[in-house]
């Protein structure tokens, strides 16, 4: 059984353009729920949340990965995050061969920073890279430079942390070469994983309201998928394999935490907004935390699990979430247990119209999307959830 720990860091440097995340650029905001004491208060909500687990049957096992989000959880001294680590240590209990990991913006590490990451018991770094075009990274209010991303990696394979990079694409002004030259870029760094992620602008963000006025192009859904078909493309010829639609990493250097909630695994979010699942007896429970980290802060001093919801999904609900999750993956969706799940057949013919599109292959039972059903990810899945539909 798989258990992880997702802890949300909500500070930043300063707020991107397109950023629609739960982050805050103030240094301190009231009610506990400042850079200077921020560990204490998640250690406290990790306890909280422990107490929690046993008052109600949920003994779960040491974690198997720990996930550092954010924000920028590397606002943080070094020293911090390895305290928040050595707290799930103690509370839960950490494997010997747990994957722990932090998201990085290039700024705000350095060599030593990073050794001391390594020497804390973090074993991977995720670096939000975005592109390795000027224009680009002006476009998305980013500060940071290509060497700065180099400088990252090369420090973590000193110490022999495996290292991530992500990448957006889709940036208003992003032509198909400078595109190109992010993925090289990427992929010469030497590292074993890669995200590539379409730009999504919600209308709330700096981006979104540029666009709305007309200073900046809106997203084109077309250019997009031509993007997403050159990184697969070059992503594949330097050797990464496509796991997850967003993800590709050479065989053995997946993102085990992120594979954890695609597998729909238990994990504890820890911090403001974090969401949680425990399957819990017969039934799967989803909460969440109080979003603004003032409230957060003064519910956990008060000693109160900071949820400001929970849910127990509908068995509809979890056939649902099963099809989504698992048609995101490389290994597929195990068609049987979506069947056992629903209490009916997913029609042969549907499998073959699937097929017969280009949409999806059938591998062992299980159902995997080609690239084209990639692409047309939703409405694949819409026909197959509208084929079990009472």
């Amino acid at each position: 059984m798989v258990y992880g720990v997702y802890v949300h860091v909500p500070f930043c440097l300063r707020r991107c353009g397109y950023c629609d995340f739960n982050t805050y650029t103030a240094v301190d905001m009231g009610g506990g729920a400042s850079r200077g004491n921020y560990a204490r208060m998640a250690v406290k909500e990790m306890r909280l949340i422990r107490d929690w687990q046993l008052s109600t049957g949920l003994d779960e096992p040491a974690a198997s990965t720990v996930f550092f989000g954010g924000g920028t959880p590397t606002v943080l001294p070094a020293r911090d995050l390895v305290a928040m680590l050595d707290a799930v240590r103690s509370i839960w209990g950490l494997r010997e061969d747990a994957e722990v990991t932090t998201e990085a913006n290039p700024d705000t590490v350095d060599e030593a920073y990073i050794h001391e990451l390594a020497d804390g018991g973090f074993t991977r770094i995720s670096f939000g890279m975005q592109s390795a075009v000027a224009s680009v990274l002006r476009t998305l209010d980013r500060t940071h430079t290509p060497r700065n991303v180099e400088m990252g990696v090369r420090a973590a394979d000193g110490c022999s942390m495996r290292s991530s990079v992500d990448l957006i694409y889709g940036t208003p002004g992003e032509s198909t070469d400078d595109w190109r030259t992010s993925l090289s870029t990427a992929i010469g760094l030497g590292v074993r994983h890669i995200s590539a992620y379409a730009l999504t602008v919600e209308p709330n963000t700096g981006m979104g309201r540029r666009m709305a006025r007309g200073v900046l192009a809106r997203t084109d859904d077309d250019d997009e998928a031509r993007k997403y078909e050159i990184a697969d493309d070059m992503l594949a010829d330097a050797g990464l394999r496509w796991y997850e639609i967003s993800n590709w990493s050479y065989p053995g250097y997946e993102s085990r935490h992120n594979l954890a909630y695609w597998r729909n695994d238990d994990w504890a979010g820890i911090g403001p907004g974090a969401h949680s699942h425990y399957r819990h007896s017969d039934h799967d429970l989803r909460s969440w935390d109080i979003v603004h980290p003032r409230a957060w802060g003064m519910a956990v001093t008060s000693r109160r699990i900071p949820w400001s919801g929970q849910e127990s999904l509908t068995s509809r609900e979890r056939v649902e979430e099963t099809v989504m999750l698992g048609m995101r993956l490389r290994e597929g969706l195990d068609i049987r247990s979506v069947e056992r799940m629903a209490g009916r057949p997913v029609p042969s013919g549907l499998i073959q119209e699937l097929h017969d599109e280009g949409l999806t292959l059938m591998e062992d039972e299980r159902l995997v999307p080609t690239r084209r059903g990639r692409l047309l990810n939703d409405a694949v899945i819409g026909r197959i959830l509208d084929s079990l539909e009472p």
